[in-house]
Parts: structure tokens; sequence; C-alpha cells
């Protein structure tokens, strides 16, 4: 791993040497952009569009825009000169419990280890909050940006989270369209969206999720490479939904639940009032034949969700 900053734990009048390790990483598939022509990618210039012409880094300086086309210059002496005096230092101001901050609040983690000198101190914080329970609230400044975070424990490694501000998090009254909270809502359909969260309730396994795009992109990727022809499978239209209480049924039976209250099935009627003799023949044959009879069933569940789709559309 790559030491993305150096600096301490200060907890209370202890000093913990650390050093800071970037947590996540993306596994998005990236692509560059090409010329069409020539294939070759795409290079993006800092251009003056006042002096027509290419800047130089050592030319650019930093601005804040008050006002349309009004600016601020801000230099490297002014942010030295604000930058807190901790800026090598991850200061704990408090101890909280996790439960207690939202994780709208939560934005980049970090990996904590010691340095050379900073085991037993590592090792005792650790230790402490194991015991306790509790998390670390805290101040760190990297890249001459203060950040509000916190310090928990995960798994036996010391870990950092930068966190918002709260006047960084949007208040949920700006949020449009949102129902209010005294919306009447049908007895039976609350029983039976509870009753679908619990048939669905498993313990937490992230192994158990994947990025199925991304994963047929990197398939496509090497296809590709290996010149083999890229075929598209056909995409199995989606039923639509009824209603809210008949979805909650059919999701429920889905999920290895009963529906509420039995639904009544009456048989599909033919399109013409003429009877149509079966073929004994293929009776006997599909009576011996498995897949027959999964064709079967098939088809009669099919019929059977057509016909309870006209009867609520009929009253409707």
């Amino acid at each position: 791993m790559h030491t993305v900053w150096k600096g301490s734990i200060s907890f209370g009048l202890v000093n913990i040497p650390i050093r800071m390790f970037t947590a996540t990483e993306e596994r998005d598939i990236r692509f560059r952009q090409l010329h069409k022509e020539c294939h070759t990618p795409i290079k993006y210039t800092k251009m003056c569009p006042h002096c027509e012409r290419e800047v130089d880094a050592s030319e650019i300086v930093r601005g804040y825009e008050y006002e349309k086309g009004h600016f601020v210059m801000i230099d490297d002496s002014d942010l030295e000169a604000i930058t807190p005096e901790t800026r090598r230092a991850i200061e704990i101001l408090d101890f909280v419990d996790l439960k207690e901050i939202d994780p709208i609040y939560f934005d980049k983690s970090y990996f904590l280890s010691p340095q050379e000198t900073g085991e037993k101190a590592y090792a005792l914080l650790r230790a402490a909050m194991e015991q306790s329970g509790k998390i670390a609230v805290a101040q760190v400044t990297m890249r001459n940006r203060q950040s509000l975070a916190v310090i928990r424990l995960y798994e036996h490694c010391i870990m950092l989270e930068t966190i918002y501000y709260p006047d960084e998090v949007r208040p949920v009254s700006q949020v449009p369209a949102l129902p209010e909270a005294t919306i009447t809502l049908s007895e039976n359909e609350l029983k039976m969206a509870t009753e679908l969260i619990g048939n669905m309730t498993v313990a937490f396994d992230p192994a158990k999720y994947t990025d199925e795009y991304r994963a047929q992109l990197q398939s496509l990727i090497e296809k590709k490479l290996e010149g083999q022809e890229i075929t598209t499978a056909p995409t199995v239209a989606r039923a639509n939904v009824i209603d809210l209480m008949q979805a909650l049924k059919e999701s429920l039976a889905t999920t290895g639940g009963q529906a509420a209250g039995p639904i009544k099935i009456e048989p599909e009627p033919t399109t013409s009032g003429a009877k149509t003799k079966p073929n004994k023949k293929r009776a006997a044959s599909a009576k011996n034949d498995p897949s027959a009879q999964e064709a079967s069933k098939a088809s009669i569940s099919t019929s059977t969700t057509k016909t309870l789709r006209r009867k609520k559309a009929t009253s409707v």
C-alpha cells in the first residue's frame, strides 16, 4: 500500500505516530477518449481564451470568483498563514457511539498503522476503544484542508473516516414531492410489506454482492481482444404491475411467504365458442415426458396470471 499521509494521533497527552493508507478503491473500468481517425489519446491543454495560447503550470494562480468575472487572488503564503498548527496531527475531540452518526455523514475511509515507535500506544488506543465500544470524533488537516473525521476500529485495525460537516449535508426539506408522514396507509398493505421485509432479511455478507455490469464489460473487452464476435442476449420483458396489493402478493409468494387472503381463479375463456378436442397421443406422451410436464405447468401459470390481470382490469 502507498502511504498517503504521515502524522500522529493526539489522544490527550498521548501522541501516536501513524501512517495513513487509502482503505477503498474504485474498480470501475475507465475508457480513454481517442481520435477516431488515428486512435491517438486526446490531449487536454490549459488554454487562456484571452491570450489565445497554451498556459504553463508556472503561470497559473488561484482565484476565488465572488461575482461573475470578478476574482480575489489567493497565493500559497495566504493559505500557509491560516493552516492550523496541528496540520500533522489527528486531534481527537470527543468519543461518541457509532450509532449516533447517520451514514450520510461518512465520506472517505483510511487505514491507520503505527510508525516505528508507536506500536504500544497504537495497541493501547485500539484495546481501549474496543473495550469501551466508542468511536472518536477528530479533526485532521490534509492537503491544506481541515476535515472532520471519526476514528473507529475495523477488524484489528484503527481507521479514520472523513465525515461531512453539518452545513455540507443538504436538508431533507429541499427534496421535492416527498409524501407527508401522515399519509393514510392500508393496514393490510403495511402488514404484507413488513412480512416481505422479514422474508428478505438475511445476515449481511458483502461477498454475495457483485458488480455484474463491470464483469460483463470486462468479459466484452477480453472477447474483443481475442477477436471473438460479440452477441447481445435478448432482454426479458418485465410484466406490468397490476397494483400495489397484487405486487405485494406476488413478491411474498416469490420470497417464500403466503399472500394475505385467497385469490379466486377462474378458467380462462377460449377465443371462440367451439371446444377443442385433445390429442390423445400428445396427452399420453406428455404424461411420460418430464419436460413436457414442466412446460404444461408453465403454460397454466401464465394463463392464470393473464386471467388475474384481465379480472382486475375489468373490475377497475
